[in-house]
């Protein structure tokens, strides 16, 4: 009796908790993924091309690593044995070979999958084939998996990711496990245990401020996107981060909606996933990109998520706590003209409303490092008075 008592204890241990490689993503995860500029039209040569300019244009110098192939890689159809196949006119020499090659750059590689029977595409999904195509991707040297929710119809999130995660365990290959569950069932609350980040909306669209209606589903603009949940902010951190989606930095917007559009994720400390063509990328553009200074905020050790302190007329007060008693103070224009900001730091006492983070600026000096200007540009014992443009920013380090 006490046999059996132990083989159900077991049975049921062993479905409640997923086994996941730790410690892979103690910061958020920093690449380039196809979807957002190509679609379905991605060839061997142009993940090459990329890997070459990660390297080329200081993108690899500035903490990106992954290079991720997103849906249309496959055949229609798995082959005859059963596994995914990749589609030999787009990738005439296979998924290792290119492995290969961006290993060789020093850099990591990634793919996607989905959780349902079809990709969003209507490629082969990975719903019954788990343990399968995890040892298939382990055996290309992957490093990343994009795990999206098309074709799923009534499955069990958890269930889903959690079979996904223990078939990589088993695979015995660390990757990164990317849940694209769309936040429909506030993965926030459980995606750490069987991921190392998770989306919290729909795609998103090369805008600042709009939505493109698709009929059955939408896009958003990157601020729907950061206004899209509430209350989310206490759940991520080393290890397990809130996912606002692959950037759209040189996809359309204007420099200044860019330039925010990057400080915003940057303050989020959510995964930096270029979505561009980095290989024809504009000076502005890539300056942006690889701003050491704002990477570095995004990838403070602490992990903490910004939250907005308040609002001085049309300007938003972003604030992220940073290691070392430090601060991140991000002043956001939601207006499209320019917006005059004067902000008395003596005036402020902020508290993190979430973790145990206060500052209270009548009794503490802060240096102020402009990220964007790239320069020190006074302390927090006067009072900040700027110009912002349009859907612009003024981004601050506070150092002690």
């Amino acid at each position: 009796m006490k046999k059996t008592f132990l083989i159900i204890f077991l049975i049921i241990n062993s479905l409640a908790f997923a086994q996941k490689y730790e410690n892979l993503a103690l910061t958020p995860p920093m690449g380039w993924n196809s979807w957002n500029t190509f679609k379905s039209d991605i060839s061997e040569q142009l993940i090459k091309d990329v890997a070459d300019a990660f390297i080329r244009d200081g993108y690899k110098d500035a903490g990106y690593e992954y290079i991720i192939i997103d849906d249309c890689w496959a055949l229609r159809e798995r082959d005859e044995n059963g596994n995914l196949a990749p589609d030999p006119e787009k990738f005439p020499n296979g998924m290792k070979a290119l492995a290969d090659y961006i290993h060789s750059k020093g850099l990591k590689f990634g793919i996607y999958g989905d959780a349902g029977r079809k990709t969003c595409a209507g490629y082969p999904g990975s719903w019954g084939y788990e343990e399968q195509d995890a040892r298939l991707l382990a055996s290309w040297g992957v490093d990343y998996l994009k795990y999206d929710w098309c074709s799923t119809m009534g499955r069990d999130p958890k269930e889903a990711y959690k079979t996904m995660s223990d078939a990589i365990y088993a695979a015995e290959r660390p990757m990164v496990l990317g849940i694209c569950e769309w936040g429909t069932a506030a993965p926030w609350e459980w995606g750490k245990e069987f991921g190392h980040l998770w989306r919290i909306s729909g795609d998103i669209a090369p805008c600042f401020e709009c939505i493109v209606d698709h009929g059955s589903y939408k896009d958003w603009g990157v601020m729907k996107i950061v206004y899209m949940r509430e209350g989310i902010r206490k759940y991520s951190g080393p290890d397990g981060w809130n996912d606002f989606d692959m950037m759209e930095v040189g996809n359309g917007m204007a420099v200044e909606e860019d330039r925010s559009h990057f400080s915003l994720w940057c303050m989020f400390s959510t995964a930096l996933i270029m979505g561009n063509d980095i290989r024809s990328a504009a000076p502005e553009t890539i300056e942006i990109l690889t701003n050491k200074d704002a990477i570095a905020i995004n990838q403070d050790p602490l992990g903490i998520q910004a939250f907005k302190y308040t609002d001085v007329d049309s300007t938003e007060v972003w604030v992220k706590s940073l290691e070392n008693e430090e601060w991140a103070v991000c002043f956001l224009n939601r207006k499209s003209e320019p917006a005059s900001l004067e902000f008395d730091w003596g005036e402020h006492q902020i508290q993190d409303p979430d973790f145990d983070y206060a500052v209270d600026f009548s009794k503490n000096k802060f240096k102020l490092y402009n990220i964007w200007a790239g320069e020190r540009d006074g302390n927090t014992k006067k009072p900040l008075k700027a110009r912002i443009a349009g859907h612009g920013v003024i981004m601050f380090r506070l150092e002690k």
